[in-house]
């Protein structure tokens, strides 16, 4: 090198810089000598046998230290397991959507409007919208729309072959357009994808459809009858692909009938019924496109509100409107809040998700790191002697990394293990259909790869921390015996437990908000009311059928119509004036529902003011019953008697009901009004006794009197309301489950490095015992600094899990108290947990005789 640098800087004087950095690496290449490349061989040959003596004596320490191998394995395998469940379950989540060829240029069109200060975002538009956007606007390459109503039943339709009597109910149908066909590039197995929704009363089926009706067959031609209205038979005209990871599934994709879904909607920008979808050209401009096509307010919307210009308020809530273009793959995240009536991923959930699986598994890795260094003692020899022969600190680091790799390969591969087994179990906790990707050609490598970066995260601290033992010391016996870096360690247990803590406080505050929103009142009787669904097929046959129904001995009240006081049911919104006010006053928009007259008797529903429906007065036809919310909100001092109009006309108020929960509760009460019209939705029946298994016989057997070929579907009405709070209950048993294996991990490493602790102060525990020490009070002293540690976490844990608790019941208007005894609970549950886990190495210290520890001294 000194002869280089002396040529560079002549060279300079001489040349040029320039010209003295060419002939530097010159020289440089220049100086590569056989003898240079023997050695490079050499050293990858002495390399490969020391990296196999490394890994042989790793092999050694690990099976020589069966208890310590087994702590960090297992810890680690728990974490790694956990991450992996987690990380199929993110992955499902993110990879929604995100097949499309043209992903990039599909969008849905959403309105914006500011109305009361706040955007609230929608799909909903009229039938012309979609013809609008692809001969206006040249950027569109194509624009399709889809309609996802009750007018196909709400909650699904009945459905049976032309050649079949028995009808079999069906979910996820869908009237849509042959554009939306083509943007959603869902691949077809029979029939022709550029003509199947072209023609009227055509339906493409899915594969799994297909294969349920017409098994090993080509169905394209056949015929299926919707509800058993043979009006309404739809031609098969092509089978797709299962939807798979879509924000839309749907089974039957209907072609919208001719003129909209009712006559003359077609051309009418009065209803809000579809939802838009269009396909950009390449080089079109996103924002410039939303820019264009929110003239269509002005140009058609607001031309159709002026025609009732006496509702202002739907004027101003125009007039306070954009329109904006959501990317396909954002739907079903939904981070912009959207109101479109899809099921949707909780972003919230991805992250806490993802945290968990982090933190789970950081704890494995403080296990490593914990009762690593505890182990220095017995690891310290070891080292000294190897420095003294010659090892040099590098070639230490590289065998404790070595060793660390082992460990985390073992536990990646016993991790694998164990979430491959465990996915259906996870499936059931998440209410997904995940599965382990055995077939993925990069699940090798990335396991290896983790398995490394793994060993690495959790080995190079104590790889450094027992590489530097200096070897005079560590042989005159001066080094203390794993007391070094105990603040670290101390740290590590106190990180470890405030996250456990927090993850049981938030456990317990789950729990007791689903206790909460399942058992309070909710101002309706829904105990002992069953749902007879898909009573729309029995026509003039469904009145009949309830009168039958009444005279069953076990029978209290039967009802017939679809709207029922829970989240899942039929729902119409609507606007609401005191009569003569709507020229001056703003809307009140409440659920406007189609009952009969025993629709209050048979729910259970409370009326504290005025009266009931009864068949003894023909006016009630043109009668309405409100809630106290919807008289709070139209100004009613004295409610019975006055005059309400909405969509269907002006009524007579004739009774008040007692505010109930119909919708989640999430939100407050809402208004609500009911009117008597006729609805063949379904049936609700109020039993007087306990014994269901007998009244569903008896309701069974008049069932099949009127339909024999459709078979009778009951359900709960309080199962109906708990289904409502499946995402709640989901998320109480995932945070349960892992807060568990955060507890179990997090106690494995205890107990480990309690052992060993206790282990290198086994000779002061036998001479404080042969000096008169009580077991007692040797119990105290092993385990009141561990004690103290716990203490610590939960002094950390509580205010941070009280914080991140708080936000998560925001989204509830009705929810717990989050009270004192939450954080007693689970702080006597996590020091119960510490001693019960160190008790048992501090007894057994305690009981050994002092002679075992003191016969060498």
């Amino acid at each position: 090198m000194g002869d280089l640098e002396e040529k560079f800087f002549q060279t300079i004087k001489t040349r040029s810089l320039r010209r003295a950095k060419l002939n530097y690496w010159y020289e440089v290449f220049q100086y590569i000598r056989p003898f240079a490349l023997r050695r490079t061989v050499f050293h990858k040959l002495f390399t490969f046998h020391m990296l196999k003596n490394y890994f042989t004596i790793g092999w050694r320490n690990m099976t020589r230290n069966s208890m310590y191998s087994a702590i960090n394995i297992g810890g680690f395998a728990l974490g790694i397991a956990a991450c992996m469940l987690l990380a199929l379950y993110i992955k499902g989540e993110l990879s929604y959507d995100s097949f499309y060829v043209n992903k990039d240029r599909i969008f849905r069109v959403n309105r914006v409007a500011n109305y009361d200060g706040t955007d609230e975002r929608g799909v909903d538009f009229s039938h012309p919208m979609s013809k609008v956007l692809k001969e206006n606007f040249p950027e569109i390459e194509i624009s399709g729309h889809y309609a996802d109503i009750p007018q196909l039943g709400a909650g699904g339709a009945e459905i049976r072959r032309t050649d079949r009597l028995d009808n079999t109910h069906e979910t996820g149908l869908v009237y849509m357009n042959q554009g939306l066909l083509e943007i959603l590039e869902v691949p077809f197995i029979y029939g022709n994808p550029s003509r199947a929704l072209t023609q009227p009363h055509s339906i493409v089926i899915t594969r799994k459809k297909a294969d349920k009706y017409f098994p090993g067959e080509d169905p394209v031609g056949k015929g299926l009858i919707l509800n058993d209205e043979p009006e309404d038979t739809f031609t098969i005209t092509g089978v797709v692909e299962d939807f798979g990871q879509s924000h839309l599934n749907y089974d039957f994709i209907l072609t919208t009938p001719p003129g909209g879904l009712w006559p003359g909607e077609e051309d009418s920008w009065c209803c809000q019924n579809f939802t838009n979808y269009v396909r950009l050209r390449e080089d079109a401009n996103v924002s410039d496109v939303e820019k264009k096509i929110s003239s269509i307010i002005d140009t058609y919307m607001m031309d159709e509100a002026m025609k009732n210009a006496d509702d202002k308020a739907h004027i101003a809530w125009l007039k306070s409107m954009h329109l904006e273009l959501q990317p396909i793959y954002d739907i079903y995240m939904n981070l912009e809040g959207v109101h479109d009536g899809l099921n949707h991923g909780d972003i919230r959930l991805i992250w806490l998700f993802g945290s968990i699986a982090m933190f789970i598994l950081f704890l494995a890795c403080i296990n490593f790191i914990n009762l690593s260094t505890a182990r220095s003692a017995s690891r310290a020899k070891e080292v000294g002697i190897r420095k003294v022969i010659g090892s040099l600190r590098s070639g230490l680091v590289r065998q404790f990394l070595a060793e660390s790799w082992m460990f985390s390969f073992f536990a990646i591969v016993l991790g694998a293990a164990m979430a491959a087994v465990a996915v259906p179990a996870f499936n059931g906790l998440v209410g997904r259909s995940l599965s382990f990707p055995w077939q993925e050609p990069m699940l090798i490598p990335l396991l290896l790869g983790a398995s490394l970066l793994i060993g690495l995260i959790a080995g190079i601290y104590p790889s450094f921390y027992l590489s530097a033992f200096a070897p005079a010391k560590v042989l005159k016996g001066t080094v203390t015996t794993g007391g070094a870096k105990t603040t670290l360690r101390s740290t590590l247990v106190i990180f470890q437990f405030t996250i456990s803590i927090t993850l049981i406080i938030g456990t317990i505050i789950v729990s007791r908000q689903m206790d909460y929103l399942l058992n309070k009142k909710l101002g309706f009787d829904k105990d002992r009311v069953l749902i007879l669904e898909g009573t729309h097929t029995l026509f003039d046959k469904a009145i009949p059928l309830k009168e039958e129904l009444t005279q069953l001995a076990d029978v209290e009240a039967v009802s017939l119509g679809g709207y029922l006081p829970v989240e899942s049911s039929l729902r119409n919104g609507g606007s609401h004036w005191p009569d003569g006010r709507s020229e001056y006053d703003l809307h009140t928009t409440a659920q406007q529902w189609s009952v009969d007259h025993d629709y209050v008797k048979t729910m259970g529903l409370k009326i504290i003011d005025g009266r009931d429906f009864s068949e003894k007065f023909a006016s009630d036809t043109a009668a309405i019953i409100i809630n106290q919310q919807l008289a709070k909100e139209l100004h009613l001092t004295n409610p019975v008697g006055s005059r309400i109009r909405n969509y269907y006309g002006a009524f007579t108020v004739i009774g008040v009901l007692e505010d109930f929960h119909f919708e989640s509760l999430k939100r407050p009460i809402s208004p609500i009004s009911l009117m008597v019209k006729r609805n063949l939705k379904s049936i609700a029946v109020r039993v007087k006794s306990n014994d269901l298994a007998a009244s569903i016989g008896s309701i069974t057997g008049v069932w099949n009197k009127f339909s024999p070929h459709q078979p009778v579907r009951i359900s709960f009405l309080d199962d109906e309301y708990a289904r409502t709070y499946d995402d709640v209950k989901r998320f109480g048993l995932v945070v349960t489950v892992f807060a568990t294996l955060a507890i179990v991990v997090a106690s494995l490493g205890l107990f480990g490095l309690s052992a060993f602790l206790i282990q290198q102060r086994s000779k002061e525990i036998s001479i404080r015992l042969v000096l008169g020490a009580s077991t007692t009070s040797i119990l105290r002293l092993l385990t009141q600094s561990f004690v103290v540690l716990v203490i610590i976490s939960f002094a950390l844990a509580a205010p941070l899990a009280w914080y991140m608790m708080n936000l998560w019941l925001v989204d509830y208007a009705y929810k717990v108290t989050i009270t004192a005894d939450v954080f007693i609970l689970t702080g006597a549950t996590a020091i119960g947990v510490a001693l019960a886990t160190v008790s048992y190495q501090s007894i057994r210290a305690s009981l050994t005789n002092p002679a075992v520890n003191l016969k060498s001294e």
